[in-house]
C-alpha cells in the first residue's frame, strides 16, 4: 500500500476529489493531509475523512528537515499539492525525487510562476484573451510550476466568459483528472 500526503492551504475540493478516488483503493491510500493554514477547509475534510492532519509553519518547512521525520512516522510515500502556494524545499524535492507532483490551473509554461495561481492565473488568461485554458499536471521541482510535465487537458473559451467563469470550467478539468493521474503515477512508482 502506498501512502500518499497532500499538501493543502484552502477549500480543499481537489484534496476531497483525490481522497474520494483512493477510499477503497487497493494500492494506495491518503494517509496525511498537509496545511500551513490552521483554518484551511481542507482540515475539516480530513476529519470527516479521519485523515490525520499536521499543520506546519514557514520556520519548520524551511530551516529544518523535522518534516521528513514526521512524513516518515506516516510511511508516506508519494506528496500530492493540491492548492499548497509554498515553494518546495529543495531538501523535501530531493528526498521524495519524482514522487511529489501539483496541479496548475493554466496550460504550463504559460501563466507559471510566483504569484500566479487562483484567480491570479484566470484573471490573466481573461485579460490576454486567450481562445483555451485548461491544467497541468507535473512533477515538483526547486522553482514555481517549472517540473516535467506529466498532463494536461484543455478546455475552450469564448469571449463572454469572466474569469470565474474560466476558474469553473478549469475546475472541472482538475477534478475530472487529477485523480486519475495520480494514480497512474502512483501505480508506476
Amino acid at each position: 500500500m502506498k501512502h500518499i500526503a497532500i499538501f493543502a492551504t484552502g477549500g480543499g475540493s481537489n484534496a476531497q476529489k483525490i481522497i474520494e478516488h483512493f477510499e477503497n483503493h487497493d494500492a494506495a491510500k491518503v494517509s496525511l493531509i498537509i496545511s500551513n493554514k490552521k483554518n484551511a477547509g481542507v482540515l475539516d475534510i480530513a476529519a470527516a475523512k479521519n485523515i490525520p492532519t499536521l499543520i506546519i509553519n514557514r520556520e519548520e518547512f524551511y530551516q529544518t528537515e523535522d518534516i521528513l521525520q514526521k512524513l516518515d512516522t506516516f510511511h508516506i510515500d508519494f506528496i500530492v499539492l493540491a492548492g499548497f502556494l509554498w515553494l518546495m524545499p529543495t531538501y523535501l524535492v530531493k528526498s521524495y525525487a519524482n514522487k511529489v507532483v501539483n496541479i496548475h490551473p493554466a496550460l504550463l509554461p504559460k501563466y507559471g510562476g510566483k504569484g500566479m495561481y487562483g484567480m491570479n492565473v484566470h484573471r490573466a488568461v481573461h485579460a490576454a484573451q486567450e481562445e483555451e485554458s485548461g491544467m497541468t499536471i507535473h512533477y515538483v521541482n526547486e522553482h514555481y510550476d517549472e517540473g516535467t510535465i506529466i498532463f494536461q487537458a484543455k478546455c475552450t473559451l469564448q469571449i463572454t466568459d469572466s474569469p470565474e467563469d474560466i476558474a469553473k470550467k478549469v475546475l472541472q478539468l482538475e477534478h475530472q483528472h487529477y485523480p486519475k493521474v495520480i494514480e497512474s503515477v502512483i501505480l508506476e512508482i
